[in-house]
C-alpha cells in the first residue's frame, strides 16, 4: 500500500525560511519535516511513497531521491502549478486507481499515531470512500481555572480540549475517491463536505498520541525540544 505525502504547498507562513527551502525538507532537530515522516510510517511497516512535489521540486527530488537511504521507495508526481491538496491528489489518479486503499499526509504533520487504524475503519465501513485522522485540539494559550469566588486555584500550559476534535491531516481513501477530486482545489473546502453530507465519511480519534503541525517558527523551535522523545524508538 502506498504512503502519499502532500509537498507542494508555498510554506508562506514559515518564510524566510521557506524562501530558499520547501517546507518539507525544513528541519526538526537533525532531520527535515519529510525525513521524519517516512520513519514514522516505516515503523508501521509502510515503504512504499508517492511524493506529490510543487514548489520547488527539485530540491525535494535531490535531497529525498529514490529512498534507497532511508530504506524505501519512493516516486514523485510533479505538479508544475499549484493545485491545491485535492487537486494534486487528482493529479496521481493514474498511479493510485488500483490501490485498493492508499493513505495520504500533509506535509507539514509531525505525529506517531498509527495509520493503521484507519485502514482497518476504511475496510470496516460499508459505502465509505475516506476516514480522517482526528485528534485533541491543543489550546495555542495557558488556561486559567478559576473557583467560584473567582480565585485563580490552578494553571495548564496549553492543554489538550479533548471536547473539540480537529482534523490531523492523515487520511485513508478507496480510489472512489477520484471520483470527488477537482482537478484544481482542496479537500478541505470542496470534497470532504460533500462526503460528509453523503455519509461516506468517517473519523478515526487519536487521544494519547503526539501531534504537531509545523506553521511557524515557534512550532520549530517547540518540536525540535520533543522530537527526540517521541520518535526516540524509531530516531
Amino acid at each position: 500500500m502506498k504512503i502519499v505525502i502532500l509537498a507542494g504547498g508555498y510554506g508562506k507562513r514559515l518564510r524566510p525560511l521557506t524562501e530558499e527551502v520547501p517546507k518539507p525538507l525544513i528541519k526538526i532537530g537533525e532531520k527535515p519535516i519529510i525525513v521524519w515522516q517516512m520513519k514514522w510510517f516505516s515503523s508501521f511497516g509502510f515503504d512504499e511513497f508517492i511524493i506529490l512535489a510543487g514548489y520547488k521540486k527539485e530540491k525535494i527530488i535531490d535531497e529525498i531521491g529514490s529512498g534507497m537511504r532511508y530504506g524505501v521507495k519512493i516516486s514523485y508526481i510533479v505538479e508544475e502549478e499549484l493545485l491545491g491538496t485535492g487537486g494534486a491528489i487528482k493529479n496521481a489518479e493514474h498511479v493510485l486507481k488500483k490501490e485498493d486503499f492508499f493513505i495520504v499526509v500533509n506535509g507539514d504533520i509531525i505525529t506517531n499515531l498509527d495509520p493503521r487504524r484507519l485502514i482497518e475503519e476504511l475496510n470496516r465501513g460499508d459505502g465509505l470512500i475516506g476516514v480522517i485522522a482526528s485528534v485533541p485540539l491543543r489550546s495555542p494559550y495557558g488556561i486559567l481555572k478559576i473557583d467560584e469566588g473567582s480565585y485563580i486555584i490552578d494553571f495548564a500550559e496549553k492543554p489538550l480540549i479533548k471536547d473539540y476534535m480537529i482534523n490531523a491531516g492523515v487520511y485513508a481513501f478507496k480510489p472512489e475517491i477520484f471520483r470527488y477530486l477537482p482537478r484544481s482545489g482542496d479537500l478541505e473546502k470542496l470534497v470532504f463536505p460533500q462526503l460528509a453530507r453523503e455519509r461516506r465519511l468517517k473519523a478515526v480519534t487519536y487521544s494519547d498520541v503526539y501531534w504537531r503541525s509545523i506553521d511557524s517558527i515557534k512550532d520549530l523551535e517547540e518540536a525540535g525540544k520533543e522530537i527526540r522523545e517521541v520518535f526516540k524508538n524509531i530516531a
